[in-house]
């Protein structure tokens, strides 16, 4: 499905911390993206990121107007005042407008998103455990993930990032599902873009060992007492032919 819709990345503060790699290259050992704003007509709505090494620091909530960190450990060392995004993201709303103004209203080319689901640790029936659900490849970046529990929708222990930027400036995005491991549960990750012609569901269920059946358990069990005894009457043969060859030698002497 294509949608005409307007949508302008805002101005990318890049810092980056260089280190020297020989005489003449130069490699970064870190980056800092700080102030990613994007606005949309869609909505309308936009977001405000500050990242580090490709990973969120925090985003701010544009409708709550307030910063919400990554980590919750995060704001214990340091601050940061919502109020500069939303003067950044208003900046960038009034170049919007004037560039629809300018422009011949050309729709942005809509990417296929790309969606991998895993846990976050090997499964364990009846313990804790993490879904992740990693969408890559995402412009323009307005998409709508839900999880689903045997084809119904699941609200609960949902969390998610904020778009984070990627070199070639589309997006990526990562949404979690806490849950408990069962048998008897399946999942989906459910993906909503204008890139795909209908929502894509990433299927996951628990990968568990197969528990073998009796008959193969008697037949291990019947193999294992085999060659324990063919073991056994080998090493047998072996040490009686050792103590046979290794015995004295009687030579007579002379008279």
């Amino acid at each position: 499905m294509i949608v005409n819709r307007a949508l302008i990345l805002g101005a990318l503060a890049l810092t980056a911390m260089m280190s020297p790699s020989g005489s003449e290259d130069i490699v970064a050992d870190h980056i800092g993206t700080y102030g990613v704003n994007v606005y949309h007509t869609y909505g309308p709505s936009g977001h405000y990121t500050h990242e580090f090494d490709g990973d969120e620091e925090f985003y701010v909530d544009l409708e709550k107007r307030e910063t919400v960190w990554r980590l919750p450990e995060f704001s214990k060392f340091t601050s940061f005042d919502p109020q500069g995004a939303l003067r950044n993201i208003a900046t960038v709303k009034h170049n919007l407008e004037i560039l629809i103004q300018r422009s011949n209203s050309t729709a942005a080319t809509n990417k296929v998103p790309e969606v991998t689901v895993f846990s976050k640790s090997p499964v364990m029936l009846g313990k804790p455990n993490t879904l992740i659900c990693h969408v890559d490849n995402i412009f323009p970046p307005v998409i709508n993930i839900t999880w689903l529990r045997n084809g119904h929708s699941v609200t609960e222990g949902v969390s998610e990032t904020s778009f984070l930027i990627k070199s070639d400036y589309s997006f990526l995005k990562i949404n979690y599902l806490t849950f408990l491991p069962s048998d008897d549960d399946v999942y989906d990750c459910k993906v909503e873009h204008w890139g795909l012609d209908e929502p894509l569901l990433k299927h996951w269920e628990p990968e568990l060992p197969v528990p073998m059946s009796e008959l193969t358990e008697t037949v291990v069990c019947a193999l294992g007492l085999t060659v324990g005894l063919v073991g056994i009457v080998v090493g047998t043969v072996l040490i009686i032919r050792g103590l046979r060859s290794g015995g004295p030698s009687r030579h007579q002497g002379p008279l």
